[in-house]
C-alpha cells in the first residue's frame, strides 16, 4: 500500500494587467530641462547637482515626468533617478522648513 499525497487542484489566478504609464517629454520646459541637463553632464556637473537643477525646473510636474527627465537630462538610471528624485525632494522640503 502506498500512501500518496494529492494537493488540491491549483487554478488559474488571473493576472493583473498592468499598463505602462505613457509619459509625455515632448512639452517645451520638459525638453529644455532635459537639454540642459546634457549640457551641464557634458561640462563636467555632478549628476546630483544637474538632477536638483531638472527637479527644480519641473517641481510641478509629477513625479513619474521628473524621474523620465533624470533618466534622459542626468543620464542616470531608472533606479538612480528614483533615489535622487527622493532625496532633491528631501531637500527642496528641508529648505522650505528652515526658511519658515
Amino acid at each position: 500500500m502506498t500512501n500518496t499525497v494529492t494537493e488540491p487542484a491549483k487554478t488559474a489566478e488571473p493576472k493583473a494587467t498592468i499598463e505602462a504609464k505613457k509619459i509625455d517629454l515632448t512639452q517645451q520646459p520638459i525638453k529644455n530641462a532635459i537639454a540642459n541637463g546634457k549640457a551641464l553632464i557634458k561640462e563636467g556637473k555632478s549628476k546630483a547637482d544637474v538632477a536638483m537643477i531638472i527637479f527644480e525646473a519641473l517641481k510641478a510636474e509629477e513625479k513619474d515626468v521628473v524621474i523620465a527627465a533624470f533618466v534622459q537630462g542626468a543620464t542616470l538610471t531608472k533606479k538612480g533617478a528614483v533615489t535622487y528624485w527622493y532625496n532633491c525632494s528631501r531637500k527642496v522640503q528641508k529648505a522650505v522648513k528652515l526658511a519658515l
